[in-house]
């Protein structure tokens, strides 16, 4: 049981017996003992002081005298003005080290027979462009959240929605029409995602060289965006592949063969996957069906020019359309469908969308509009919205050829892990075959760790050579520390040392005491994540447990301690810290080395 929690319960009996009434669950306030005070755990005594009908300090002091008399958890107590600081047993933390020791899935909840099912959707890559360094935060922010998931006992399952059809496929297959001269990745070398979104920029050129044509001509700008000779192209094309035209279905399923091709190199370069995958080119249709059925029964209606939309003022919001005067889709008609067939599918209890936050308008007109078709989970429907990533150069654009590739930056992140890793001599020592592995588990631990570290809901800017740093809160220094402490495990076992519990009797040093506080604190940690839907909360206890480790390392000696007794427990603590990075780190999916 958390501590703060017994305590809160110890608090309250003690007030019963002393004062005769029994306080609301809301009075009894803890908080973490401010550094300059003695204690542990500090309990506000003013909201009590009217009950206990005595002074602050009075209240205080005859309440800390009971806990010590009373409790086993409670050794000492101190009242500065109306706080009552704890300082708790070492007995109580002893328990806690030989409880984590004991359970290598310490902290973590395993799944039930009847737990419920959460699917995560993340990723969404549309067909017509590589993944990019926005795409880097979304992959690992789904995946992360469904790692924590797991790790508070739900079931999960793991999905993507690509985007494989619509005007943005059109306009890259069109450009291979155009220009395309026969390239493939095959006799090109490029890989098959980098060559379709070098097209996808090909037009988006040629689109605005015929804007800028026509509006020399005189033609107004919303009408030459309108009016373009490629754009009316594409949206031709677009109709065609709506109809199953043999040739540009032919065409869209090669294009799309060779990014699906690009996309899972990523994935598998990323360390992400998906447990199913949705296909907008199989759902949107579905959703299509439902669109027409809302309009037969009413729920939306229909223009002169045949468009179909939803009326949302009542809800407060706009009119939204959902079929175009064509009868072609829209993303909205899309995510109906992909919605109804995944609960077709799964007996889904949440359904969690990550999707960044430029599209929280969208996720909140879906909820209603499954809502108004009748399914009684539409409102359920989680948009976990996520701020942009930008560079420290500023904005990326995908048609203007301006992003930053996943794959490119992932690869001069190895470069740059590299150049620092051979500077400081990290892996002095290691084969080349071991060398090159273990740089690309630090240039990836580098940038997981920089991007999930921040609260998901903020924008923030990506520095690849500041994430890659051996010091500070960096992904590079928490895998250096856990290695360090392999390390140190292993010259143990090398020496015939091993660990045996309980630890009972030992007297605690200030940096073992707060190691140990940090430790008890990692499951309710883990079940904040899952809470808050943030890997930052889990990215930022990781760091401040390596922190707290290399200060007692600093000053505390391990193998070379000559008690016996201190020994074996300094051992059995730092095998704790090097589980519980490994544990909480892979639930970022953030790889930890032996050796470095």
């Amino acid at each position: 049981m958390n501590i703060e929690i017994l305590l809160q319960e110890k608090i309250t009996i003690a007030i019963e017996a002393l004062f005769g009434f029994t306080p609301e669950k809301s009075m009894v306030q803890l908080q973490q003992t401010r550094k300059e005070f003695a204690g542990d755990v500090t309990f506000v005594v003013f909201p009590v002081v009217r009950f206990a009908k005595k002074s602050p300090e009075e209240t205080g002091r005859l309440i800390g005298e009971y806990l010590v008399g009373n409790t086993e958890e409670v050794d000492q107590f101190n009242v500065v003005k109306g706080f009552l600081n704890l300082t708790i047993s070492n007995h109580w933390w002893l328990g806690i080290l030989e409880k984590a020791f004991a359970s290598p899935s310490y902290g973590l909840t395993p799944a039930s027979q009847d737990a419920e099912l959460v699917m995560i959707e993340y990723s969404s890559p549309n067909t017509n462009k590589p993944l990019h360094l926005g795409h880097i935060r979304n992959n690992l922010l789904g995946y992360s959240l469904a790692e924590i998931l797991k790790g508070n006992g739900k079931k999960v399952v793991k999905t993507n929605i690509v985007n494989d059809r619509g005007i943005h496929i059109c306009k890259s297959m069109y450009a291979w029409q155009q220009w395309g001269e026969g390239r493939t990745p095959e006799n090109t070398g490029i890989k098959g995602d980098h060559l379709v979104g070098d097209f996808y920029v090909m037009f988006d050129q040629q689109y605005k060289k015929e804007i800028r044509q026509l509006m020399e001509e005189g033609m107004a700008q919303e009408a030459a965006e309108n009016n373009a000779p490629s754009i009316l192209a594409v949206r031709e094309m677009l109709r065609k592949w709506e109809a199953h035209d043999e040739e540009t279905v032919s065409l869209w399923k090669m294009m799309n063969s060779w990014v699906y091709e690009g996309f899972d190199a990523t994935y598998r370069e990323l360390g992400v996957d998906f447990d199913k995958i949705y296909y907008e080119s199989e759902t949107y249709l579905s959703g299509k069906d439902e669109v027409l059925r809302g309009l037969k029964e009413g729920v939306f209606y229909q223009k002169p020019d045949s468009s179909v939309w939803a009326d949302l003022t009542p809800e407060g919001l706009d009119h939204k359309l959902l079929l175009r005067s064509d009868g072609t889709s829209v993303y909205m008609t899309q995510d109906i469908g992909t919605a109804k067939m995944r609960f077709a599918d799964y007996p889904i209890g949440k359904m969690v969308y990550v999707v960044g936050n430029e599209q929280n308008y969208h996720f909140q007109v879906l909820a209603i509009l499954l809502d108004m078709l009748g399914y009684e989970w539409g409102r359920d429907l989680f948009h976990f919205s996520y701020g942009m990533v930008e560079l420290p150069s500023g904005k990326m654009k995908s048609r203007e050829g301006t992003v930053v590739d996943a794959d490119d930056l992932m690869a001069d992140m190895e470069k740059v892990a590299r150049k620092m890793g051979e500077e400081l001599g990290k892996l002095e020592g290691l084969s080349e075959e071991e060398a090159t592995r273990t740089y690309k588990m630090i240039a990836k631990g580098a940038l997981k760790y920089f991007i999930l570290k921040v609260d998901p809901r903020k924008n923030m800017t990506f520095n690849p050579e500041e994430s890659i740093d051996f010091n500070g809160n960096t992904g590079p220094f928490i895998q250096y520390t856990h290695a360090r402490i392999r390390s140190v495990l292993r010259k143990a076992e090398e020496t015939g040392l091993s660990v045996a519990v309980p630890f009972a009797g030992i007297s605690l040093e200030e940096k073992e005491r707060e190691l140990l506080k940090t430790i008890s604190l990692y499951p309710e940690i883990v079940e904040e994540a899952a809470r808050e839907y943030s890997p930052a909360v889990l990215a930022n206890y990781c760091y401040e447990i390596t922190r707290q480790f290399n200060q007692f390392y600093h000053d505390h000696s391990i193998l070379n301690e000559t008690d016996p007794v201190k020994r074996n427990f300094r051992l059995a603590l730092s095998e704790v810290v090097v589980n519980i990075l490994k544990s909480g780190m892979g639930m970022l999916g953030i790889e930890m080395p032996e050796r470095m």
